[in-house]
Protein backbone atom coordinates (compact mmCIF):
# COMPACT_ATOMS: atom_id res chain seq x y z
CA UNK A 1 0.00 0.00 0.00
CA UNK A 2 1.57 3.50 -0.98
CA UNK A 3 0.65 5.97 1.25
CA UNK A 4 1.76 8.73 -0.67
CA UNK A 5 -0.85 10.68 -2.83
CA UNK A 6 -0.08 11.46 -6.17
CA UNK A 7 0.35 15.37 -7.82
CA UNK A 8 -3.24 15.64 -9.43
CA UNK A 9 -4.62 14.21 -5.60
CA UNK A 10 -2.76 16.83 -4.26
CA UNK A 11 -3.51 19.88 -6.39
CA UNK A 12 -7.11 18.45 -5.72
CA UNK A 13 -6.59 18.84 -1.65
CA UNK A 14 -5.10 22.97 -2.23
CA UNK A 15 -8.63 23.00 -4.01
CA UNK A 16 -10.83 21.57 -1.77
CA UNK A 17 -9.21 23.23 1.10
CA UNK A 18 -8.88 26.72 -0.24
CA UNK A 19 -12.77 26.31 -1.35
CA UNK A 20 -13.57 25.35 2.35
CA UNK A 21 -11.97 27.52 3.79
CA UNK A 22 -13.95 30.33 2.02
CA UNK A 23 -17.20 28.79 2.20
CA UNK A 24 -17.64 26.71 5.60
CA UNK A 25 -20.51 28.47 7.76
CA UNK A 26 -18.54 29.62 10.66
CA UNK A 27 -18.38 32.61 13.20
CA UNK A 28 -15.62 33.88 11.43
CA UNK A 29 -17.66 34.47 7.78
CA UNK A 30 -20.83 35.55 10.32
CA UNK A 31 -22.72 32.28 8.30
CA UNK A 32 -22.14 30.14 11.42
CA UNK A 33 -21.87 27.71 13.30
CA UNK A 34 -25.44 26.13 11.75
CA UNK A 35 -28.35 25.45 14.01
CA UNK A 36 -28.75 21.74 15.51
CA UNK A 37 -30.31 19.59 11.96
CA UNK A 38 -32.41 17.89 14.42
CA UNK A 39 -34.53 21.07 14.26
CA UNK A 40 -36.69 22.26 11.93
CA UNK A 41 -34.25 25.21 11.23
CA UNK A 42 -31.54 23.93 11.74
CA UNK A 43 -32.51 21.05 9.11
CA UNK A 44 -33.34 23.93 6.45
CA UNK A 45 -29.70 25.88 7.15
CA UNK A 46 -28.44 22.44 6.28
CA UNK A 47 -30.32 21.82 3.30
CA UNK A 48 -29.15 25.22 1.69
CA UNK A 49 -25.57 24.28 2.69
CA UNK A 50 -26.33 20.97 0.50
CA UNK A 51 -27.55 23.26 -2.16
CA UNK A 52 -24.15 25.41 -2.11
CA UNK A 53 -22.13 22.61 -2.11
CA UNK A 54 -23.56 21.07 -5.04
CA UNK A 55 -23.62 24.25 -7.01
CA UNK A 56 -20.15 24.29 -6.45
CA UNK A 57 -19.77 20.52 -7.43
CA UNK A 58 -18.15 19.65 -4.30
CA UNK A 59 -21.21 17.73 -2.85
CA UNK A 60 -20.57 14.13 -4.30
CA UNK A 61 -17.64 14.66 -6.00
CA UNK A 62 -16.56 11.02 -7.05
CA UNK A 63 -20.13 10.69 -8.60
CA UNK A 64 -20.45 11.16 -12.52
CA UNK A 65 -20.84 14.52 -13.79
CA UNK A 66 -24.14 13.51 -15.62
CA UNK A 67 -25.65 14.02 -11.85
CA UNK A 68 -23.75 16.42 -10.21
CA UNK A 69 -20.60 15.31 -9.26
CA UNK A 70 -17.12 15.79 -10.31
CA UNK A 71 -16.12 12.13 -12.23
CA UNK A 72 -13.13 11.94 -9.16
CA UNK A 73 -12.08 9.22 -8.14
CA UNK A 74 -12.25 6.69 -4.62
CA UNK A 75 -8.82 8.49 -3.23
CA UNK A 76 -10.54 11.82 -4.17
CA UNK A 77 -13.49 11.41 -2.05
CA UNK A 78 -11.16 10.47 0.66
CA UNK A 79 -8.69 13.72 0.44
CA UNK A 80 -11.82 15.75 0.09
CA UNK A 81 -13.83 14.55 3.73
CA UNK A 82 -10.15 14.70 4.83
CA UNK A 83 -10.38 18.38 4.21
CA UNK A 84 -14.25 18.59 4.58
CA UNK A 85 -13.44 17.60 8.65
CA UNK A 86 -10.36 19.38 8.84
CA UNK A 87 -13.01 22.54 7.84
CA UNK A 88 -15.43 21.88 10.45
CA UNK A 89 -17.51 21.74 8.14
CA UNK A 90 -21.37 21.01 9.30
CA UNK A 91 -22.89 17.15 9.37
CA UNK A 92 -24.32 16.43 6.07
CA UNK A 93 -27.81 16.16 6.32
CA UNK A 94 -28.36 14.12 3.03
CA UNK A 95 -25.88 11.23 4.33
CA UNK A 96 -28.61 8.92 4.32
CA UNK A 97 -29.18 9.06 0.38
CA UNK A 98 -25.35 10.39 -0.75
CA UNK A 99 -23.65 7.85 1.34
CA UNK A 100 -26.13 4.82 1.60
CA UNK A 101 -28.52 4.93 -0.51
CA UNK A 102 -26.49 6.53 -4.26
CA UNK A 103 -23.94 3.13 -3.75
CA UNK A 104 -26.92 1.29 -3.95
CA UNK A 105 -28.63 3.16 -6.88
CA UNK A 106 -25.30 2.67 -9.04
CA UNK A 107 -25.71 -0.98 -8.37
CA UNK A 108 -29.27 -1.74 -9.07
CA UNK A 109 -31.44 1.37 -10.30
CA UNK A 110 -32.57 1.28 -13.40
CA UNK A 111 -31.03 4.71 -15.52
CA UNK A 112 -34.06 6.18 -15.09
CA UNK A 113 -34.07 5.82 -11.64
CA UNK A 114 -30.70 7.10 -11.39
CA UNK A 115 -31.69 10.31 -13.16
CA UNK A 116 -34.57 10.89 -11.57
CA UNK A 117 -33.38 10.25 -7.41
CA UNK A 118 -29.32 11.29 -7.98
CA UNK A 119 -29.32 15.00 -9.02
CA UNK A 120 -32.14 16.28 -6.07
CA UNK A 121 -30.40 14.22 -3.55
CA UNK A 122 -26.63 15.40 -4.06
CA UNK A 123 -28.26 19.51 -4.47
CA UNK A 124 -30.32 18.51 -1.24
CA UNK A 125 -33.60 19.20 -2.54
CA UNK A 126 -34.27 15.92 -1.30
CA UNK A 127 -33.56 14.39 2.10
CA UNK A 128 -34.12 10.52 2.55
CA UNK A 129 -34.59 8.44 5.44
CA UNK A 130 -34.19 4.86 6.37
CA UNK A 131 -37.32 2.54 7.15
CA UNK A 132 -35.43 -0.46 8.03
CA UNK A 133 -35.90 -0.59 11.79
CA UNK A 134 -39.56 -1.75 13.16
CA UNK A 135 -40.76 -1.98 16.97
CA UNK A 136 -40.11 -5.88 16.74
CA UNK A 137 -36.96 -6.38 14.61
CA UNK A 138 -34.46 -3.60 14.50
CA UNK A 139 -31.38 -5.98 14.54
CA UNK A 140 -33.15 -8.84 13.11
CA UNK A 141 -33.81 -7.20 9.94
CA UNK A 142 -34.99 -10.31 8.45
CA UNK A 143 -37.75 -10.23 10.87
CA UNK A 144 -39.78 -7.60 9.70
CA UNK A 145 -43.48 -7.40 9.29
CA UNK A 146 -44.26 -4.29 7.09
CA UNK A 147 -46.04 -5.79 4.01
CA UNK A 148 -46.10 -4.89 0.33
CA UNK A 149 -49.11 -6.21 -1.46
CA UNK A 150 -49.49 -6.03 -5.16
CA UNK A 151 -51.92 -4.32 -6.96
CA UNK A 152 -52.57 -3.70 -10.90
CA UNK A 153 -49.59 -1.47 -12.01
CA UNK A 154 -47.95 -0.92 -8.48
CA UNK A 155 -47.88 -2.11 -4.36
CA UNK A 156 -49.88 -1.17 -1.94
CA UNK A 157 -47.37 -0.79 1.64
CA UNK A 158 -48.55 -0.79 5.48
CA UNK A 159 -46.80 -1.40 8.18
CA UNK A 160 -44.63 0.87 10.53
CA UNK A 161 -41.11 2.11 10.84
CA UNK A 162 -39.42 3.50 13.91
CA UNK A 163 -35.65 4.76 14.51
CA UNK A 164 -36.08 6.61 11.21
CA UNK A 165 -33.09 8.77 11.21
CA UNK A 166 -34.06 12.25 9.71
CA UNK A 167 -37.71 10.95 9.39
CA UNK A 168 -38.95 13.72 10.77
CA UNK A 169 -37.88 16.45 8.33
CA UNK A 170 -36.80 14.38 5.33
CA UNK A 171 -38.82 14.06 1.48
CA UNK A 172 -38.20 10.02 0.99
CA UNK A 173 -37.50 7.00 2.70
CA UNK A 174 -35.98 4.08 1.12
CA UNK A 175 -37.01 0.93 3.04
CA UNK A 176 -37.68 -2.91 2.89
CA UNK A 177 -41.12 -4.25 3.25
CA UNK A 178 -42.67 -7.99 2.98
CA UNK A 179 -43.42 -8.88 -0.17
CA UNK A 180 -44.23 -12.53 -0.31
CA UNK A 181 -45.42 -13.60 3.41
CA UNK A 182 -44.76 -17.29 2.76
CA UNK A 183 -41.08 -17.26 1.95
CA UNK A 184 -38.37 -17.91 4.35
CA UNK A 185 -37.32 -15.11 6.70
CA UNK A 186 -34.41 -13.53 4.34
CA UNK A 187 -36.26 -14.57 1.07
CA UNK A 188 -40.01 -12.19 -0.35
CA UNK A 189 -38.73 -9.14 0.85
CA UNK A 190 -38.61 -5.60 -1.39
CA UNK A 191 -37.07 -2.77 -1.70
CA UNK A 192 -39.10 0.36 -2.39
CA UNK A 193 -38.70 4.33 -2.76
CA UNK A 194 -41.67 6.18 -1.10
CA UNK A 195 -42.25 10.01 -0.75
CA UNK A 196 -43.17 10.93 3.12
CA UNK A 197 -45.98 13.13 1.49
CA UNK A 198 -47.34 10.40 -0.17
CA UNK A 199 -51.09 9.93 1.04
CA UNK A 200 -51.46 7.04 3.92
CA UNK A 201 -48.16 8.09 5.26
CA UNK A 202 -47.35 9.53 8.88
CA UNK A 203 -45.02 11.19 10.16
CA UNK A 204 -44.41 10.98 14.30
CA UNK A 205 -41.49 12.62 15.19
CA UNK A 206 -39.40 10.80 18.11
CA UNK A 207 -38.05 13.36 20.74
CA UNK A 208 -34.08 12.57 21.54
CA UNK A 209 -32.47 13.27 25.57
CA UNK A 210 -32.01 17.18 23.88
CA UNK A 211 -35.81 17.57 22.81
CA UNK A 212 -34.96 17.57 19.27
CA UNK A 213 -36.41 15.49 16.94
CA UNK A 214 -33.33 13.31 14.91
CA UNK A 215 -35.55 9.99 14.22
CA UNK A 216 -38.77 9.30 13.65
CA UNK A 217 -41.57 6.77 13.27
CA UNK A 218 -43.09 6.47 10.23
CA UNK A 219 -46.60 4.55 9.80
CA UNK A 220 -48.00 3.21 6.18
CA UNK A 221 -51.49 3.23 5.63
CA UNK A 222 -52.79 1.68 2.62
CA UNK A 223 -49.85 3.76 0.73
CA UNK A 224 -49.96 2.83 -3.18
CA UNK A 225 -46.44 2.78 -4.70
CA UNK A 226 -45.78 2.34 -8.35
CA UNK A 227 -43.77 -0.21 -9.63
CA UNK A 228 -40.60 2.41 -10.69
CA UNK A 229 -40.34 2.83 -7.24
CA UNK A 230 -39.24 -0.48 -6.46
CA UNK A 231 -35.29 -1.06 -6.58
CA UNK A 232 -33.46 -3.91 -7.39
CA UNK A 233 -36.56 -6.61 -8.31
CA UNK A 234 -39.14 -7.63 -6.61
CA UNK A 235 -38.29 -10.50 -3.88
CA UNK A 236 -34.86 -9.56 -4.21
CA UNK A 237 -35.02 -6.89 -1.08
CA UNK A 238 -32.44 -9.07 1.17
CA UNK A 239 -29.83 -8.34 -2.00
CA UNK A 240 -30.01 -5.13 -1.96
CA UNK A 241 -30.43 -3.99 1.72
CA UNK A 242 -27.12 -5.96 2.15
CA UNK A 243 -25.36 -3.78 -0.05
CA UNK A 244 -26.83 -0.62 1.83
CA UNK A 245 -25.86 -2.27 5.09
CA UNK A 246 -22.22 -3.07 3.35
CA UNK A 247 -22.40 1.23 2.75
CA UNK A 248 -23.28 1.45 6.18
CA UNK A 249 -20.77 -0.29 7.62
CA UNK A 250 -17.80 0.18 5.52
CA UNK A 251 -16.10 2.95 3.59
CA UNK A 252 -19.23 5.40 2.59
CA UNK A 253 -20.48 6.19 6.19
CA UNK A 254 -17.74 7.10 8.33
CA UNK A 255 -14.88 8.65 6.89
CA UNK A 256 -11.40 8.39 8.63
CA UNK A 257 -11.21 12.25 8.81
CA UNK A 258 -14.10 12.10 11.59
CA UNK A 259 -11.97 10.58 13.94
CA UNK A 260 -8.34 11.29 13.11
CA UNK A 261 -9.96 15.30 13.66
CA UNK A 262 -12.00 14.57 16.83
CA UNK A 263 -8.17 12.82 17.97
CA UNK A 264 -6.19 15.85 17.26
CA UNK A 265 -8.94 18.08 19.51
CA UNK A 266 -8.73 15.24 22.19
CA UNK A 267 -5.20 15.95 21.76
CA UNK A 268 -5.59 19.72 21.88
CA UNK A 269 -7.75 19.47 25.30
CA UNK A 270 -5.44 17.31 27.48
CA UNK A 271 -2.45 19.74 26.43
CA UNK A 272 -4.81 22.45 27.84
CA UNK A 273 -6.11 20.61 30.89
CA UNK A 274 -2.31 19.70 31.52
CA UNK A 275 -1.60 23.01 31.90
CA UNK A 276 -4.20 24.11 34.25
CA UNK A 277 -4.53 20.42 36.64
CA UNK A 278 -1.10 18.46 35.94
CA UNK A 279 -2.22 15.61 38.34
CA UNK A 280 -5.68 15.00 36.79
CA UNK A 281 -4.31 14.65 32.96
CA UNK A 282 -1.60 12.70 34.07
CA UNK A 283 -4.15 9.84 34.86
CA UNK A 284 -5.81 10.32 31.66
CA UNK A 285 -2.57 9.94 29.38
CA UNK A 286 -2.69 6.59 28.22
CA UNK A 287 -6.89 7.40 27.28
CA UNK A 288 -5.83 10.08 24.98
CA UNK A 289 -2.60 7.87 23.02
CA UNK A 290 -4.73 4.81 22.44
CA UNK A 291 -7.28 6.99 20.89
CA UNK A 292 -5.09 8.64 18.92
CA UNK A 293 -3.52 5.37 18.22
CA UNK A 294 -6.73 4.20 17.41
CA UNK A 295 -7.65 6.73 14.98
CA UNK A 296 -4.87 6.85 13.32
CA UNK A 297 -5.14 2.61 12.62
CA UNK A 298 -8.47 3.12 11.20
CA UNK A 299 -7.58 5.73 9.09
CA UNK A 300 -4.49 3.80 7.85
CA UNK A 301 -7.13 0.35 7.61
CA UNK A 302 -9.46 2.92 5.53
CA UNK A 303 -6.20 3.31 2.78
CA UNK A 304 -5.98 -0.57 2.86
CA UNK A 305 -9.88 -1.01 2.08
CA UNK A 306 -9.52 1.60 -0.57
CA UNK A 307 -6.57 0.10 -1.90
CA UNK A 308 -8.80 -3.05 -2.53
CA UNK A 309 -11.61 -1.56 -3.45
CA UNK A 310 -9.61 0.58 -6.00
CA UNK A 311 -8.42 -2.97 -7.31
CA UNK A 312 -11.50 -4.51 -8.23
CA UNK A 313 -11.81 -6.21 -4.77
CA UNK A 314 -15.31 -6.08 -2.66
CA UNK A 315 -15.09 -5.19 0.45
CA UNK A 316 -17.60 -8.08 1.50
CA UNK A 317 -18.14 -9.37 5.89
CA UNK A 318 -15.08 -7.33 6.67
CA UNK A 319 -17.48 -4.25 6.56
CA UNK A 320 -18.26 -5.50 10.06
CA UNK A 321 -14.75 -4.85 11.47
CA UNK A 322 -14.78 -1.98 10.00
CA UNK A 323 -17.86 -0.92 11.57
CA UNK A 324 -16.86 -1.93 15.33
CA UNK A 325 -14.14 -0.24 15.02
CA UNK A 326 -15.37 3.28 13.98
CA UNK A 327 -17.95 3.40 16.57
CA UNK A 328 -16.03 1.91 19.32
CA UNK A 329 -13.21 4.57 18.15
CA UNK A 330 -15.40 6.97 18.31
CA UNK A 331 -16.94 6.83 21.85
CA UNK A 332 -13.53 6.33 23.38
CA UNK A 333 -12.17 9.85 22.22
CA UNK A 334 -15.77 11.13 23.48
CA UNK A 335 -15.11 9.02 26.97
CA UNK A 336 -11.63 10.25 26.64
CA UNK A 337 -12.33 14.01 27.05
CA UNK A 338 -15.39 13.62 29.25
CA UNK A 339 -12.60 12.06 31.39
CA UNK A 340 -10.46 14.87 30.88
CA UNK A 341 -13.02 17.73 31.68
CA UNK A 342 -14.19 15.96 35.30
CA UNK A 343 -17.04 17.51 36.52
CA UNK A 344 -16.92 20.40 34.12
CA UNK A 345 -17.70 18.26 31.61
CA UNK A 346 -21.44 18.58 32.31
CA UNK A 347 -21.66 22.06 32.03
CA UNK A 348 -24.27 23.05 29.61
CA UNK A 349 -23.89 26.13 27.55
CA UNK A 350 -25.31 29.63 27.21
CA UNK A 351 -27.96 28.61 25.74
CA UNK A 352 -28.63 25.50 28.07
CA UNK A 353 -27.20 22.87 25.08
CA UNK A 354 -24.61 20.28 25.63
CA UNK A 355 -21.16 21.74 24.44
CA UNK A 356 -19.60 19.77 21.69
CA UNK A 357 -17.75 16.95 23.81
CA UNK A 358 -20.47 16.22 25.77
CA UNK A 359 -23.14 16.34 22.92
CA UNK A 360 -20.63 14.29 20.83
CA UNK A 361 -20.28 11.37 23.31
CA UNK A 362 -24.13 11.32 23.63
CA UNK A 363 -23.81 10.55 20.05
CA UNK A 364 -21.39 8.14 20.03
CA UNK A 365 -22.91 6.01 22.58
CA UNK A 366 -25.51 5.28 19.61
CA UNK A 367 -22.92 4.29 17.70
CA UNK A 368 -22.68 0.40 18.82
CA UNK A 369 -26.51 0.49 17.61
CA UNK A 370 -27.29 1.87 14.73
CA UNK A 371 -25.70 0.45 11.65
CA UNK A 372 -26.38 -2.90 13.11
CA UNK A 373 -25.88 -3.66 16.65
CA UNK A 374 -21.86 -4.60 17.52
CA UNK A 375 -22.89 -7.44 18.86
CA UNK A 376 -24.10 -8.68 15.53
CA UNK A 377 -21.33 -7.65 13.66
CA UNK A 378 -19.41 -9.39 15.84
CA UNK A 379 -21.00 -12.52 15.21
CA UNK A 380 -20.99 -11.81 11.49
CA UNK A 381 -17.06 -11.43 11.66
CA UNK A 382 -16.56 -14.48 14.23
CA UNK A 383 -18.84 -16.96 11.38
CA UNK A 384 -17.97 -15.50 7.82
CA UNK A 385 -14.20 -13.74 8.56
CA UNK A 386 -13.06 -16.12 10.82
CA UNK A 387 -14.43 -19.09 9.64
CA UNK A 388 -15.70 -20.05 13.47
CA UNK A 389 -18.94 -22.34 13.88
CA UNK A 390 -22.32 -20.59 14.86
CA UNK A 391 -22.67 -20.63 18.57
Amino acid sequence: MDLRFSADQDRFRDEARRWLSANVPSEANGTGPLESLDTAAGFAAHRAWERTMFEARWSVVSWPEEYGGRGAGLWEWIVFEEEYYRAGAPTRVGQNGIFLLAPTLFEFGTPEQKARYLPPMASGEEIWCQGWSEPDAGSDLAGIRSRATRQDGGWVLSGQKTWCSRGAFADWLFGLFRSDPGAERHRGLTYFLVPMDAPGVTVRPIAQLDGETGFAEVFFEDVAVPDDQVLGGVDRGWEVAMATAGSERGLSLRSPARYTEAAARLVDLYRTRRASDPGHAAHRADDVARAVIDAEAYRLHTYWTATRVAAGESVGPEASMNKLFWSETDLAIHAAALELLGEAAELLDDRGRPPPWLDGFLFSLAGPIYAGTNEIQRNVVAERVLGLPRG
